[in-house]
């Protein structure tokens, strides 16, 4: 593990490796059946109905969603309106191991991105509480993280995300601007057809 303070803040842990090939593999099996019961949809940003360059899918009581709306979380999927799938035990064991203090996820938000997908600077700031922190698992292709502090406009650092690294933002850190920059093609062979899988846990109601 290395702690990386960025602008002050302290909170920032990054796990290279925390999966290793085999957990990978089994990781995305459940991703897949996920998937094939919530569909990925094409989230759009509030008021301008500008698409992300993300597609995405939930898995927990609540679920996150992107449209012309707003943000927010939900119980069923935008498109199906069915119950989001429960969170993979192996997702739980993380977040006991690297949050054990803290109350269990209600959200895991599943991104994928396919090559030239990329994510801007933002905050996790829809939930209720941000006592718990936020943990994002990497799967498939390397991915430019960058993370900055609590200002859109403050400095920033980056570094690579590769498949099996998992970062918390906890503490201070919990609200620092984050984003990823881009997906490094080729970089992995977890996913066949290449792209990248990015699993956010979140507590989102106060317990």
């Amino acid at each position: 593990m290395q702690d990386i303070p960025i602008n002050g803040l302290t909170g920032l842990a990054y796990h290279p490796g925390y999966f290793d090939r085999t957990a990978q593999e089994h990781l995305l099996e459940q991703i897949r059946s996920i998937v094939a019961a919530a569909p990925l949809y094409q989230p759009v940003m509030p008021k301008t109905g500008k698409p992300f360059s993300v597609k995405m899918s939930n898995c927990g009581p609540l679920g996150w969603v992107s449209d012309i709306n707003g943000y927010r979380y939900q119980e069923g999927h935008p498109a199906t309106g069915d119950a989001w799938p429960e969170i993979p035990e192996s997702l739980l064991a993380l977040w006991s191991d690297l949050a054990p203090e803290a109350p269990r996820p209600e959200a895991c938000l599943v991104n994928f991105y396919e090559p030239g997908a990329k994510m801007g600077l933002h905050q996790d700031r829809d939930e209720q509480t941000f006592a718990a922190p936020v943990i994002s698992v990497s799967l498939g292709d390397t991915a430019t993280f960058r993370v900055g502090g609590l200002k859109r406009t403050g400095p920033t650092r980056s570094f690579r995300l590769q498949s099996g690294d998992v970062v918390v933002l906890g503490g201070d850190a919990r609200l620092a601007y984050h984003g990823i920059d881009r997906v490094l093609k080729g970089t992995s062979t977890l996913l066949k057809n290449g792209g990248r899988i990015n699993l956010t846990l979140r507590r989102v109601t106060k317990p």
